[in-house]
């Protein structure tokens, strides 16, 4: 048997300047399903975290509510604490940045990076406020919009056309904070010279540290050249110091990921076997993984391994990287009621619904995740009550009355065991991948499997017939058994239920191996109802609960980022020219269309475009039912994307089409003359 893993995990850190909702919760469950995973198996898994707690914006908002900044942290981080735990989010630690062990790690990763000459400085033009005696970030900035003449617009890009430009382009600037007019002023400024790592972070990124797209959008920003990186502010600020420049500060992007390493070494300080250095040294053998959003994927991908290579420390294992939440198929809106806090939620339904559905649909990569309400509310009720739960309520009053509650030993059906037993592996591989999606599938194929045995089997009717009574016992008996099994694949997602389940069994906390085993001649415990189901109409009062919550806020918000800001998708953004002039977009003759069998939207394309012909996979089926008439025809399509496989086939490229779908999708055609394989520029 192997050696048990040392792993450490994090994940970002949630700012302390306001509540948690569900987008932030998505990647505290994920994380902490992979953790409880990890320790189901036996492994050292230990999971750290933080509030983040630095920034001007915790500043103003402390001086805004008329007390320091300590005491709106410590009052924030209470409030985290308190929806973390009740979601069950099982933190080893949970600290804060404004912490000594971050003050003395911060100082001494920066003085390295100082000695070792990685670090530059030289003078900057901002707005400073005369009436706040402060410098202003681009979000503290309001002006007239320099494209469109659109007013009251930030310092960075405009609401209204969208167009993006430098503070000092605004009109009749304002401060934001307090309507000064601001004027520009010199101050010197602390950069971290990033470049000096750009042959390092080209290897690393591409080592299988990140997933692939998460690499190939590094990959652009490294192509491009990296610039030198802003770490100072100027005071007054809340945060850290800067070792020897009095009145200069750590920008909160500095400070913020070293928080991971300073809640370890908090942890290590009151745990005397832990080593700090067995997990951060240069030569540690331990795993370290970090799970964000795709909107701060610079700051962890490329400043974070620098600084750590540049301070002599060692550098992630891994970067799982996960999209947005959206709530039935749209941003969180405060208006129609879904932006909901992690304490709304909590205060109408159990976290375990929520916990699930999120396994139910995180697969491994970073596309954005939908919760539809009222897929969850069926998607819940369906699998856990009525498959999961329901094996044991329909086995357990049948042993309590008939045989005192013991369990007779015996198995009345080794294939069906078999098939769970052979399942284990590929469900394990499933977690270990952060593809919960695909356990959650294979774990009810199972339950679908033990309630179909048992249907079949119908000990209720048996139970009426004379003599039939052993039979009934053998049924239920390897019944309560396989509900036992789906229990421990389910322990890492729903441990409330794995625990009022081990009561009922009366065994102690299961792990991962107790798979292999099954009861026999076992006493169990009374049998009481293990979860209810989701009533819709506590759904609904969530979502006006949550409009109460915010109804003085007007303006619909997307996903938040690290530090609790608003971003656009960083993996999705607008593209310059030379990147769509590098699409190879040809003529294309149809060949042969037809329907794949097995798949209700998509068509199967034979196209020629000159030189060699293509086999294409297009979800054109509704606008094109009678696919035979496409023959013939001419169409575009991209030449060089790379070929995809489907479970029909290999696509080898896309075809061009519009419309909103449905019956009205319109294949594109070029000019009549068009020869196939000419290309379209």
């Amino acid at each position: 048997m192997s050696e048990p893993r040392k792993i450490l995990v994090t994940s970002a850190l949630p700012y302390a300047n306001g509540s948690i909702h569900l987008g932030h919760m998505l990647e505290y469950i994920q994380t902490d399903m992979w953790v409880r995973f990890q320790k189901h198996r036996g492994n050292q898994c230990i999971y750290v975290c933080a509030d983040d707690a630095h920034g001007s914006a915790i500043m103003l908002r402390a001086e805004k509510e008329g007390i320091t900044p300590e005491q709106l942290i410590a009052n924030v981080q209470a409030e985290h604490s308190a929806d973390f735990a009740e979601f069950l989010v099982d933190f080893d630690n949970f600290h804060s940045t404004h912490a000594e062990e971050n003050r003395e790690l911060s100082s001494q990763i920066y003085l390295k990076l100082r000695d070792a000459g990685h670090i530059a400085t030289r003078s900057i033009t901002q707005y400073f406020d005369p009436e706040k005696k402060m410098f202003l970030a681009d979000r503290f900035i309001k002006g007239t919009c320099p494209k469109c003449g659109t007013e009251d617009q930030y310092g960075d890009n405009c609401e209204k056309c969208g167009a993006t430009y430098a503070p000092t382009d605004l009109k009749d600037p304002k401060s934001a904070i307090s309507g000064a007019t601001p004027v520009l002023k010199d101050s010197q400024h602390f950069f971290f010279k990033l470049p000096d790592f750009q042959q390092m972070l080209q290897g690393w990124t591409r080592s299988g540290t990140l997933q692939d797209a998460v690499a190939n959008k590094i990959a652009e920003w490294l192509d491009a050249g990296l610039q030198q990186w802003d770490i100072s502010r100027d005071a007054p600020y809340f945060g850290f110091e800067i070792p020897d420049e009095p009145g200069k500060y750590f920008y909160v992007w500095l400070d913020a990921p070293i928080g991971y390493m300073a809640s370890f070494k908090n942890l290590c300080n009151r745990t005397p076997e832990l080593d700090f250095d067995a997990f951060w040294g240069k030569d540690s053998t331990a795993e370290l993984y970090h799970f964000i959003g795709k909107d701060i994927v610079n700051f962890h991908a490329l400043f974070w391994p620098a600084m750590l290579e540049g301070a002599g420390f060692r550098k992630p294992t891994g970067i799982n990287v996960h999209g947005y939440l959206t709530v039935n198929g749209q941003k969180m809106s405060k208006s129609r009621g879904t932006f909901i806090k992690a304490r709304t939620y909590l205060d109408h339904l159990s976290p375990e619904y929520l916990r699930y559905y999120y396994a139910a649909k995180l697969g491994r990569g970073v596309d954005d995740l939908d919760l539809n309400l009222e897929d969850f509310v069926q998607k819940v009720n369906s699998d856990l009550v009525g498959k999961v739960v329901n094996i044991a309520s329909r086995c357990a009053g049948f042993i309590h009355k008939g045989n005192a509650g013991v369990l007779v030993a015996g198995n009345a059906a080794p294939e069906l065991t078999d098939a769970f037993l052979a399942a284990a592996p590929s469900i394990a591989e499933a977690y270990e991948a952060r593809d919960f999606a695909r356990a959650m599938r294979e774990i009810m194929a199972l339950a679908d499997r033990a309630n179909a045995w048992i249907a079949d089997k119908a000990p209720w009717s048996l139970n009426k017939q004379e003599g039939k009574q052993d039979e009934v016992q053998a049924i239920c008996a390897l019944g309560v058994n396989l509900f036992r099994q789906l229990v421990i694949f389910l322990k890492p997602v729903l441990p409330l239920l794995a625990a009022d389940a081990e009561a009922f069994l009366n065994v102690a906390p299961l792990t991962w191996n107790d798979h292999q085993t099954l009861l026999s001649n076992h006493q169990l415990n009374e049998f009481k109802p293990l979860m209810t189901r989701i009533d819709a109409a506590k759904v609904q009062a969530m979502t006006d609960a949550s409009k109460e919550d915010l109804a003085a806020s007007q303006t619909d918000t997307g996903a938040a980022t690290g530090n609790g800001e608003l971003v656009k998708d960083p993996l999705s953004p607008e593209i310059e020219f030379d990147a769509f002039a590098a699409v190879d977009l040809r003529v294309a003759l149809i060949v042969k269309a037809e329907a794949v069998e097995g798949a209700d939207k998509l068509l199967r394309l034979t196209l020629d475009i000159g030189d060699e012909q293509r086999n294409v996979f297009s979800g054109i089926k509704s606008a094109y039912p009678d696919p035979a008439k496409l023959e013939g025809r001419l169409t575009m399509m991209i030449a060089n994307l790379k070929p995809r496989k489907m479970r029909f086939g290999i696509s080898e490229g896309m075809v061009m089409a519009a419309g909103p779908g449905g019956e009205e999708i319109y294949l594109l055609s070029p000019d009549s003359g068009a020869k196939p394989g000419q290309r379209i520029k």
